[in-house]
C-alpha cells in the first residue's frame, strides 16, 4: 500500500497527524494508496517554513523567478505521459484526457514566464516640481491554493504558477482524493530551480482547510469546488482579513438556435455534456433547442451518438470516450438524481442507469444518460449533477431561451449554436454569464485572458489565470520622490546585464 504524505522544504515528508484517507482507482474500486491529513500544526509548521523562505524568493528579480518557470514547462513537458498516467489512475479519465488537465495548466505556467513585463508598475516624470511618481507591484507574502479533484494537475498550476511568479510562496491543499499528481508538480517545480520552501503541498481535509483559513500568516486564498463550500471559504477567509477568489458550481446551459448545424450542435454536446464523464466545472449540462422542430432534430441526432459513447478504464485504449466517476458516492448520487428525474416526469431517452462493464463490476462507472423535456422544477435541472448526465429544455423562443440561461442561479460558462451573427452578438452582449462561446461548446479561455463565473458560480473581484492573476497575488505600492539635482557616477565601458 502506498503511502502518500506532504511536500514540505523540498521534499516529500510522512504525516504526522495520524490521520489518512483512502485513494481508489475509480476503475476497480480498489484502495490503491492512503493519503495523510494534516493537523492544523502541521499547516502551521509548514506555512512557518514558507515564511522563512519568502522574503529572499520575493526578492530575487522576476526574471530569474521567470526562469525557474520555463525550466518547469520543459520538464512538464518530459514527463507527460508520466504525469497523465498517474491522474487517470487515481481520477478515472482517459489518458487524452489527462494530457489535457496538464497541458491546459502548463499553458498557464508559459504565460508566466511573461511575469516580469507583467509586474511592471506605471510611472509620472515631473508630477510636481522636482517630483517623480511610481508604482510597484509588489508580493504579498505567504498565499495558499484549495483546489478540487477534477483537475488535479490544471486548477493547481493555475493558483500556483502565478503566485510563485509574483514572488510569493504558495501552500497547496489539494484534494484528498487524487493526491498524486499534485506532489509530482511539486518535486518538478523543485528540479527547475525553486526554493525549498516555496512551494508546500499539505494534503488534508476540512481541517487543513480552517487552517489556512485562520491562519493570520496566509494572505490570500484561492479556490475552485462546489459553491455551498465557495461562499463557505470566501466568508471565513475574508473575515480573518484576506484576499479570496472562490470559484463554486455551474448549470451551463448551451442555446440551439433553429438555424445551427444540428450536426455540428450535437457533437458539441455530446463532446461537452460527456467528457470526463461530466465532472467539469465547465461542462453542457443543459441543451436549450429553440422550437420543437429544433429540440426533435436535435435528440434525433443525439440518441444514436450517446448510445454509442464508449466507458471504460483509462487502460483500455485511447478510444475511449469516458471512464468512471471519482468515488462510490458520487456514482451513487448520479444515479439518484436521475431516478428523481424519471420520478418527476422527464423523459429518459437514453437510459445508462444498468451500465456494467464486464472484470469492472466494482468500479464507479455510470453508463450515459440522455433526458429531454426536462422543466426548470425537476431536481436534475436545479441540481449541479457532475455526472455523464446530459438534460434538454424546451425552449418556444430565443428571448425563453435567454431568460432561462438568465435566471438560472449559476453563471460559470454557456454557449449558443447559431448561423445569425446579429443573433450571436446580441447573446454575448446581454447574457449574465462569465465565459461565453459562440459554435464553441467549452468556453474555457486561453491562459492570456481571465477565467470566472458570475453569480453563484464565481466569489471575489478577481479571476484566475490571465492578468487577473497578476493583480490577485501581488499589492501595488505608489511612492512619490523628490531628488536633488547633479548626482554623478563614475563612466563605466561594458554593456550593463543583469546580475
Amino acid at each position: 500500500m502506498q503511502e502518500l504524505g506532504h511536500f514540505i522544504d523540498g521534499k516529500r515528508v510522512p504525516g504526522r497527524s495520524g490521520r489518512a484517507a483512502d485513494v481508489f482507482n475509480p476503475a476497480t474500486g480498489e484502495v490503491q494508496a492512503r493519503v495523510a491529513l494534516a493537523s492544523a500544526a502541521e499547516l502551521a509548521a509548514a506555512v512557518e517554513s514558507a515564511q522563512r523562505a519568502q522574503p529572499k524568493w520575493g526578492a530575487t528579480n522576476p526574471q530569474r523567478r521567470a526562469r525557474v518557470m520555463m525550466r518547469f514547462v520543459a520538464l512538464l513537458n518530459r514527463d507527460m505521459d508520466k504525469l497523465a498516467e498517474a491522474l487517470s489512475r487515481e481520477h478515472g479519465k482517459t489518458l487524452p484526457d489527462a494530457k489535457g488537465d496538464v497541458v491546459r495548466g502548463l499553458e498557464v505556467a508559459e504565460f508566466c514566464i511573461g511575469a516580469p513585463h507583467l509586474l511592471k508598475g506605471e510611472y509620472t516624470d515631473g508630477a510636481g516640481p522636482g517630483i517623480d511618481m511610481y508604482s510597484m507591484r509588489q508580493p504579498l507574502g505567504v498565499v495558499a491554493g484549495i483546489t478540487p479533484f477534477n483537475f488535479p494537475a490544471m486548477i493547481p498550476l493555475w493558483k500556483m504558477c502565478p503566485a510563485i511568479a509574483c514572488g510569493n510562496a504558495f501552500i497547496l491543499k489539494p484534494s484528498e482524493r487524487d493526491p498524486s499528481v499534485p506532489l509530482m508538480l511539486a518535486e518538478l517545480m523543485q528540479e527547475a530551480g525553486l526554493p525549498d520552501g516555496i512551494l508546500q503541498v499539505v494534503n488534508g481535509d476540512k481541517e487543513a482547510v480552517d487552517a489556512i483559513l485562520d491562519h493570520p500568516d496566509i494572505m490570500a486564498v484561492g479556490f475552485v469546488g462546489s459553491t455551498p463550500i465557495a461562499e463557505y471559504i470566501y466568508a471565513r477567509a475574508t473575515a480573518h482579513g484576506k484576499r479570496a477568489q472562490c470559484f463554486g458550481g455551474a448549470k451551463n446551459h448551451m442555446i440551439i438556435m433553429p438555424d445551427a448545424d444540428m450536426d455540428q450542435a450535437a457533437d458539441a454536446l455530446v463532446g461537452a455534456g460527456y467528457g470526463a464523464a461530466g465532472e467539469r466545472c465547465m461542462a453542457i449540462s443543459v441543451a436549450v433547442p429553440v422550437g420543437e422542430a429544433t429540440a426533435d432534430r436535435l435528440i434525433e441526432k443525439l440518441i444514436p451518438k450517446v448510445e454509442s459513447l464508449k466507458i471504460g478504464p483509462y487502460t483500455a485504449g485511447k478510444d475511449v470516450d469516458f471512464g468512471p466517476v471519482v468515488t462510490r458516492a458520487a456514482q451513487k448520487r448520479i444515479l439518484g438524481l436521475v431516478d428523481a428525474g424519471v420520478k418527476q416526469g422527464a423523459e429518459l431517452v437514453v437510459d445508462g442507469r444498468g451500465f456494467r462493464m464486464q472484470g469492472y463490476e466494482d468500479g464507479f462507472f455510470v453508463g450515459a444518460c440522455l433526458f429531454d423535456r426536462v422543466t426548470p422544477e425537476m431536481d436534475i435541472y436545479r441540481e449541479e449533477i457532475f455526472g455523464p448526465v446530459l438534460t434538454s429544455v424546451r425552449a418556444k423562443s430565443y428571448d425563453e431561451a435567454i431568460d432561462l440561461t438568465m435566471s438560472n442561479p449559476y453563471g460559470n460558462g454557456t454557449a449558443i449554436y447559431t448561423r445569425d451573427g446579429d443573433t450571436a452578438r446580441d447573446f454575448a452582449s446581454r447574457i449574465n454569464v462569465g465565459m461565453v462561446g459562440v459554435n464553441v461548446p467549452i468556453p474555457v479561455p486561453l491562459a492570456y485572458h481571465t477565467f470566472g463565473g458570475w453569480k453563484k458560480s464565481g466569489f471575489g473581484d478577481l479571476n484566475q489565470h490571465g492578468p487577473d492573476a497578476f493583480r490577485f497575488y501581488t499589492r501595488t505600492k505608489t511612492v512619490t520622490a523628490r531628488w536633488p539635482s547633479g548626482i554623478k557616477e563614475g563612466a563605466a565601458f561594458s554593456i550593463p546585464t543583469m546580475e
